[in-house]
């Protein structure tokens, strides 16, 4: 006798959700999810003036009015891409509803091309840092220089190069600095200098007139593989002073007070999902060195219950619980399309709640994501 309409439909059902679970995972995980739900916005930003081409986003930055700062790469090179069009500005400031309402940005001045990095103080000054230039520079909201660290062009090596060996020791000078943060109760700034595996590989603390206060290092796991290289990709510290550092090469991000002394691991797993073609284009996805931890902001409510953290590998978002440090919600997928993320790299949340996700490599855009009521 052959099978039933319902135990066809069932037999029907157990594959697709088995599909589902190999591939993403167990639907009980899924269930406990019980953080803030994410989609995107279709609407913001609005289309951009003169025909701009944006490369790609080295840094997203909110201000205290809910304005959104994009640091644009300016990397366009294709000559297709750019026939009809121009370069959009270094610096875009958008409205809320995703208006751009000021550009600036003196690329005699500004770090060679590669930002990697933004924050605002309480005062609104904007600080960037760029992976291409061993500099840190402070600049008034609408674009003045207020005050730099470093000298362009010159990196904290054995020749002032970025062929030479990394010093990880230059009190005034950086080499491929990755992100900053900026401490609200008396202005130090903290660096995390080492975006690369042949770069410096530390946090480096300056008092808010820039001179060196301390460095420290990430720690390493004694269960971590023998080639284990600290990537230091982003920084970020809570309402409470904790310092969060993005262990790109560890899966994870580190957590330490304000002078260096080591708090705990809060790992982000990566496992490959997909068989890679065995090509130098794919060598960094199947090592996983596109890093599941990125990026680290908070959520903007007065406690920071969220921690949001970007997998870059997975091209999503993971939000954790601040207290608990599990994880509580994610969204995201890799892709182009809407709402789909290529080499995610910032993540900030406005105070409505927003997430502003800015894209390198060939992503090259700022996606908004509201919160789903």
């Amino acid at each position: 006798m052959g099978k039933s309409k319902t135990g066809f439909l069932f037999t029907a059902c157990y594959a697709a959700l088995s599909f589902v679970v190999a591939a993403f995972g167990s639907p009980v995980q899924a269930q406990q999810m019980t953080g803030p739900k994410y989609e995107v916005d279709p609407t913001w930003p609005k289309a951009l003036p003169s025909h701009w081409v944006l490369g790609q986003s080295g840094g997203v930055c909110i201000d205290s009015k809910d304005h959104i700062f994009n640091l644009n790469r300016r990397d366009i090179e294709d000559n297709n891409e750019m026939d009809g069009g121009e370069q959009a500005p270094a610096v875009i400031e958008f409205d809320p509803a995703g208006n751009v309402v000021n550009t600036w940005g003196d690329l005699a001045l500004l770090p060679d091309t590669f930002f990697h990095g933004c924050t605002f103080d309480k005062d609104d000054n904007l600080y960037l840092v760029g992976v291409q230039d061993g500099i840190l520079q402070k600049y008034s909201h609408d674009g003045k220089l207020l005050m730099q660290v470093g000298k362009k062009g010159v990196i904290d090596s054995s020749d002032g190069t970025s062929k030479g060996t990394p010093n990880n020791s230059g009190k005034d000078q950086f080499f491929r600095p990755a992100g900053i943060a900026i401490d609200p109760t008396n202005g130090d700034i903290y660096i995390a200098d080492g975006e690369a595996p042949r770069a410096n590989h530390r946090v480096v603390v300056l008092d808010k007139a820039g001179k060196f206060l301390r460095q420290w290092d990430l720690k390493k796991k004694d269960t971590d593989a023998a080639d284990w290289t600290p990537v230091l990709h982003c920084i970020a510290m809570d309402k409470d002073g904790n310092v969060y550092v993005c262990d790109r090469q560890g899966q994870r991000f580190q957590i330490f007070d304000k002078k260096g002394n080591f708090k705990r691991y809060v790992d982000i797993p990566f496992t490959q999902r997909t068989p890679y073609p065995a090509t130098k284009q794919f060598e960094r996805a199947k090592s996983g060195s596109w890093g599941s931890s990125v990026y680290i902001s908070f959520s903007t409510d007065p406690q920071q219950k969220y921690v949001i953290n970007i997998n870059e590998a997975y091209g999503e978002i993971t939000i954790l619980d601040r207290a608990t440090m599990q994880i509580v919600s994610k969204f995201g997928r890799l892709g182009h399309q809407l709402g789909g993320m290529t080499h995610a790299h910032f993540a900030p949340m406005d105070s409505k709640g927003n997430i502003y996700v800015g894209e390198v490599s060939t992503g090259r855009r700022v996606q908004k994501f509201k919160p789903v009521p």
